[in-house]
């Protein structure tokens, strides 16, 4: 039985300053509530709400409970509070260092001053002048008297500057910095300084997420929760009192826009999280103002009908500042639409950003996106930007052109430096050099990699000490956390001891290369590709041993499942293809004249290959052949291709490598067993009507 049909008695009632629990029936101010709890938070719902937080839950039902509480965005939240952990653990570490310098720093410079005052001071004596002990607001007043006076004795004008400074920056310490000493306690002791860690829940509802970060975020000193709607703001109040979180979270009434502008000139949050409804494009801009140097940023974008379709491209421009990409990797293009939307908002105020992590979940977007004031990496970013000509009507191929050049030079001192240019254009005629349909333009969006290895690795190893009961969708955070190490590494950097889990690493998370730029960014589908030159679908196992077995890398996406993500170029795909037609699954109809089928079938007739090595084919890429007798008589090599006696064979385009469909190099056993693709619980999974 649901827990709204419990019948409510004077027993079961409490109030709102009773001890949160799951399923707890609250009364207050006439009203009676029940208790969600979510992670370490309890939310209050009415009681005439459905409050199931199974997300199989009934259309209509959860139409009803979504304003209060929406399950199915409970792995989004746990994944957040995890990132924000993994990269506060990172920004609390940097801030006690830079603190630990500042003291040192000051220690170094009142040492200097006092002997530069008992210098002062001998000097006067030596005149015959005799001084009151004054204090060092006096004296530095004196001094400054004594310079215009040009006396004997006077400190120079510049090192006034520099003391002038120092106690500027002494006054900055008293009033409360963040790089203030340690506070004087209640009793007189020494209180340890503690790094402010600040957060923004920027579009809050009934601020669930507000609650966890302070809840679970151990070092988070302020949690702001922000909501336009007064009912909604009343709402979180009601629930920071029954979490008794009054001393860590604020409740605010207002818009989000305006708000977050408000901190355009002074210190803002280390957090924001932006979550709407649908685009958090208008959020973007007045977020990058709101954030501290080397912040982090949380944005979440549910319409993919925009971003991933090409049904609004208008609008895909007007909100993301590119044009969609469209075919199987629409998602991914999403993605790169939306860090792209983040890049050049961030540039325009000398801020660069990195991507910590890009997910596409479910029915909507996530990424994690370190911010930093950092001009010298903005100047990467038109380098690290690219349009892509995809052959959508056609073939399915795509080239990229990115819309300038980063070349890296050597210094007088050696060290590497960036001079920047435009990059040679176009990267692709105006017809595909495949098939010959047509190709059509997408972007500008982000070229640069989607993820940073250190920081996934760091939220993996987390993973190793949390409550399962307290982030219910662990399963499913791993499982996708491992595709995205894979996707970003093609599986070379995975430590596959200690049963696949990842160790307690350095909190600090490794700056990733500002310059680098990902030349393979889209996956393909196997089956896809088949179809176009109307053949039975390769197995994966078999397309990627064919691709290993040619020396190229090979992963999965985490955008969908079946996909192939690899650094070999189409041609080489459709070499491989075409492989596959002739070794495996011959034809029975041939593609219609004029298809893009019969284009690409049409070119593999250009020049052959060997099997025998020759100078234009590396040893390394052709394995050794079979013996002699298995050759002549045509039989099977025995991992499951067969051998064709060493002759001229159909090269597609002049590509010039065997191809061997080896499934046993195909498979990943050392993988690991992970939750990597959640199949929706329900009929018409996906968002809501915008609440009323």
């Amino acid at each position: 039985m649901a827990s709204s049909d419990v019948p409510m008695t004077d027993a079961t009632v409490q109030t709102i300053d009773a001890t949160p629990q799951a399923d707890q029936h609250i009364s207050h101010d006439g009203k009676e509530y029940t208790t969600i709890k979510e992670g370490l938070a309890h939310i209050l719902v009415p009681h005439d709400i459905p409050t199931s937080t199974d997300p199989r839950l009934s259309k209509e039902e959860h139409a009803k409970q979504q304003v209060f509480y929406n399950p199915i965005q409970q792995f989004n939240r746990d994944l957040t509070v995890l990132a924000i952990k993994t990269f506060g653990l990172d920004s609390i570490q940097r801030k006690l260092k830079k603190h630990e310098q500042f003291k040192q720093k000051r220690e170094r410079t009142r040492q200097r001053i006092q002997a530069e005052r008992a210098a002062g001071d001998t000097t006067n004596r030596g005149n015959g002048e005799t001084e009151a002990p004054t204090t060092d607001e006096s004296l530095s007043k004196k001094r400054k008297l004594v310079v215009a006076n040009g006396e004997e004795g006077a400190v120079h004008p510049k090192r006034q500057k520099t003391l002038d400074k120092y106690g500027a920056a002494e006054q900055e310490e008293e009033e409360g910095g963040d790089d203030q000493d340690d506070a004087t306690g209640a009793n007189g002791g020494r209180t340890p300084w503690r790094p402010s860690f600040r957060i923004l829940d920027a579009l809050s509802a009934t601020g669930l997420r507000a609650l966890r970060f302070a809840k679970e975020v151990p070092f988070a000193t302020a949690v702001t929760a922000n909501d336009m709607s007064q009912n909604a703001v009343d709402s979180i109040k009601l629930n920071v009192k029954h979490n008794k979180l009054e001393e860590t979270v604020t409740a605010k009434t207002g818009n989000a826009i305006a708000y977050m502008y408000s901190y355009c000139d002074k210190k803002g949050y280390d957090v924001i999280d932006l979550d709407p409804y649908g685009t958090a494009a208008p959020f973007i801009d007045s977020a990058i103002q709101a954030i501290n140097d080397d912040g982090l940023l949380c944005v979440t974008c549910t319409d993919s009908a925009i971003f991933a379709s090409h049904g609004y491209l208008e609008k895909t421009y007007s909100q993301y500042g590119g044009l969609p990409f469209k075919g199987e990797p629409c998602h991914e293009g999403g993605l790169r639409l939306v860090l792209h939307a983040i890049a050049t908002s961030a540039g325009r105020y000398g801020m660069a950003i990195e991507p910590l992590l890009s997910l596409s979940i479910d029915y909507y977007i996530r990424v994690f996106v370190r911010v930093r004031k950092a001009p010298t990496d903005v100047k990467l970013l038109a380098g690290k930007t690219m349009l892509v000509y995809h052959c959508e009507s056609g073939c399915g191929a795509w080239t990229t052109q990115f819309l300038a050049r980063n070349k890296v030079l050597k210094n007088k001192n050696g060290d590497p430096m960036y001079k920047h240019g435009f990059a040679q254009g176009p990267s692709a005629d105006q017809h595909c050099e495949h098939c010959g349909h047509k190709t059509h333009l997408s972007g500008p969006m982000y070229g640069g990699p989607l993820h940073n290895v250190g920081f996934i690795e760091r939220v993996l190893a987390q993973l190793n000490e949390v409550d399962k009961q307290t982030y219910a969708t662990t399963d499913r955070i791993e499982g996708m956390l491992h595709t995205a190490l894979e996707e970003i590494t093609f599986g070379t950097k995975l430590d596959k001891s200690n049963g696949g889990k990842t160790q307690a690493l350095d909190p600090l998370i490794p700056k990733s290369d500002p310059a680098e730029v990902d030349h393979h960014p889209f996956f393909i589908i196997p089956s896809s590709v088949a179809k176009i030159v109307h053949c039975s679908a390769p197995p994966l196992a078999a397309m990627r041993g064919a691709l290993r077995h040619a020396g190229f890398r090979v992963t999965m996406s985490h955008c969908k499942p079946g996909s192939i993500k690899t650094d070999a170029s189409w041609k080489d795909i459709w070499h491989i293809m075409l492989e596959w037609v002739r070794q495996r699954a011959p034809l029975k109809n041939l593609p219609k004249a004029g298809s893009p089928g019969a284009a690409i079938l049409a070119k593999s007739n250009a020049t052959g290959y060997t099997k025998t090595p020759t100078a234009d084919i590396a040893p390394a890429q052709v394995p050794a052949d079979p013996a002699p007798e298995a050759q002549s008589n045509g039989e099977n090599s025995g991992d499951g291709s067969a051998t064709t006696p060493a002759k001229d064979l159909p090269a597609y385009l002049n590509t010039k490598f065997e191809v061997n469909f080896d499934e046993k190099l195909g498979k990943d056993h050392d993988r690991g067993k992970y939750v990597r693709y959640q199949l929706a619980p329900r009929e018409n999974w996906g968002p809501m009507s915008r609440a009323k």
